[in-house]
């Protein structure tokens, strides 16, 4: 709800105004004297003020609300401020318009006018508001950004600007974090950042890609294993809890972690506390546990295959991570890092704004490698093994060429749309367009 102020040395003309605005939903303050008012600006929270030029019995000059206005304007420089005015100072009104005050009205005002003008205003004003407050909170993030330890990472995207404040934000605690996001999108450099930016960042940091180990030896990576545990192993292993003792270990692709080893990691999880495979000693350890996956674990708990007590544990803050292809705006920074800087031509920025990188970031990087393989500044589309854009040949295409060219890449859009020079949505819209069955 707008607040307004009405100053105005008549109780009347404050009785009249405010009876108006606050059946049309406005909260009113009023005040018979400046000094009044302007302890009230000075307060904060006003969006209009609506003031008389005089305040003083017999008097007419409008030095008064001269006065008023430059004082109220020194507190609030954007408040917008409604002049009434007798018709002796219209003059007045208008040389203060001139200097920013937002209108004039002269008595005896048209409430009708009135109320539109004050409505509009206390709606430019909350919009005026919101953009500061947005401005604010961009310079803030932006701020927080440059004060922490970024581990090299690329963020021009709003989507990854807000992922690594979170993943900043979460750092500074000790609590279980799990990141979530597609295959190759960055959730490592994620981790990277939260440990980077917590008090553990001069400990261990250890990492576990789960999906490139065998589920056989899982358990044994994790907790460790003692001689004769399982076939072929004839020295104790240290798992890589106790090799994170005092620190960090990033568990990637969670998912895979059979149900056994899940057991063992909430018991770790809740008492800090467990047993190498072969051994019946307790070990005790000081570790905080970062999660990543790309698997849908609410789908797996449905299906028996993930503990929903260990899903909830390792959750208790998630950071979510979008595909390349919701985050543009990193595309072209990410490869200048990744070519130090080499000239690209202008076709070879659309195409790589075009692709949609299913691979994500880890697909552009190997891109880039490519291209500073295969070619030379300034680096074309080809050396990407990207197609240069070709606006108009979406709308050439024939049903024949893109029957042809499904065929040929065995009903792989992707790789269709490549060939074509299009991308996977204008592959799609003319496969609608023709009703080509897939």
């Amino acid at each position: 709800m707008s607040k307004i102020l009405v100053v105005d040395d008549n109780q009347a003309v404050i009785d009249s105004i405010t009876l108006m605005l606050e059946l049309n939903d406005f909260e009113v303050v009023g005040c018979e004297s400046p000094d009044a008012a302007k302890a009230v600006v000075a307060g904060g929270g006003i969006d209009v003020v609506v003031q008389d030029m005089n305040f003083t019995a017999n008097t007419t000059s409008g030095e008064e609300g001269v006065a008023l206005f430059g004082e109220l304007r020194s507190i609030e420089p954007d408040l917008p401020i409604i002049l009434l005015t007798a018709w002796a100072d219209i003059e007045t009104a208008v040389s203060l318009v001139q200097k920013g005050a937002a209108d004039y009205m002269a008595k005896p005002w048209d409430d009708t006018k009135l109320l539109t003008t004050i409505r509009n205003l206390s709606e430019m004003r909350a919009l005026q508001q919101q953009n500061q407050a947005l401005q604010a909170n961009v310079s803030e993030s932006r701020s927080l950004l440059d004060q922490a330890d970024l581990c090299d990472t690329v963020a021009e995207s709003p989507a990854m600007i807000s992922s690594i404040q979170l993943a900043i934000k979460v750092a500074k605690s000790d609590v279980p974090v799990m990141i979530v996001g597609p295959n190759g999108a960055g959730k490592e450099q994620i981790a990277n950042i939260v440990q980077a930016n917590s008090p553990r960042k001069d400990k261990p940091f250890v990492k576990v890609n789960m999906g490139a180990l065998p589920a056989e030896l899982l358990e044994a990576e994790l907790f460790g294993a003692e001689p004769g545990a399982y076939t072929g192993l004839n020295k104790k292993r240290i798992g890589r809890f106790e090799q994170a003792d005092g620190g960090t270990l990033f568990l990637d692709e969670i998912g895979n972690l059979p149900l056994e080893g899940q057991a063992k990691l909430l018991r770790v999880l809740q008492s800090q506390q467990f047993e190498p495979l072969g051994s019946h000693h307790t070990k005790q350890v000081d570790v905080r546990v970062i999660t990543a996956t790309n698997a849908d674990l609410e789908t797996m708990i449905a299906q028996g295959r993930f503990r929903e007590d260990l899903y909830y544990r390792i959750n208790v803050i998630d950071i979510p991570l979008k595909p390349l292809t919701e985050r543009k705006g990193d595309i072209l920074p990410l490869v200048a890092q990744f070519t130090d800087n080499a000239k690209l031509s202008a076709d070879t920025k659309q195409a790589l704004q075009n692709h949609d990188w299913p691979g994500n970031v880890r697909e552009l990087q190997n891109a880039c490698k490519r291209a500073l393989i295969m070619g030379e500044p300034p680096l074309q589309p080809d050396d990407f093994n990207l197609s240069a854009p070709q606006a108009a040949t979406e709308h050439q295409l024939t049903e024949a060429q893109i029957k042809d060219a499904l065929e040929r890449h065995q009903g792989v859009i992707a790789k269709a749309a490549r060939s074509l020079g299009i991308t996977r949505q204008s592959l799609y819209r003319r496969i609608d367009k023709f009703g080509i069955s897939l």
